[in-house]
């Protein structure tokens, strides 16, 4: 997992292949009005889905990973909590591995939780378990899928 600033995204550039493209795009975007959706960046490689929600309590959040995508995840607006642990750490799955949306949740809890301000991100890799969207009021956010 990476914590940090868009201001950042070069840092992390030569950790996969296709973050260039993703931050790009990111910087590119006027991140405050772009609309709920989702978009193709890449063909089979990169997309994006924006979305603006009610953030929901820490006992409701979905606690998921998954396999073959990395998650940036960016908060446009509002304060998003997160919960986070490492994949060897969760035992209980909540039901198999759903190849089909790339996801498995688990009922075990979060071993640490932290907040993002509008503007800052967060990298989730498949050894990632993350509970997002935990908060109060609505939260806008952008998440970029990387392709493995």
């Amino acid at each position: 997992m990476i914590i940090d600033s868009l201001e950042n995204a070069e840092k992390y550039f030569s950790v996969h292949k296709s973050f260039v493209k993703a931050f790009e795009y990111l910087k590119g975007q006027d991140l405050n009005a772009l609309e709920v959706g989702k978009t193709v960046i890449e063909e089979g490689s990169l997309t994006s889905a924006v979305s603006a929600k009610e953030g929901v309590a820490v006992a409701d959040a979905k606690f998921e990973a998954h396999n073959n995508f990395i998650d940036i995840q960016v908060c446009i607006a509002g304060k998003e909590k997160m919960g986070w642990s490492t994949r060897s750490a969760v035992k209980d799955p909540v039901a198999e591995y759903n190849a089909e949306k790339d996801v498995i949740f688990y009922k075990d809890e979060p071993g640490m939780y932290f907040e993002l301000q509008p503007g800052q991100f967060a990298i989730f890799f498949p050894e990632d378990v993350h509970a997002p969207m935990i908060g109060e009021g609505v939260i806008k956010k952008l998440v970029v899928k990387v392709k493995i």
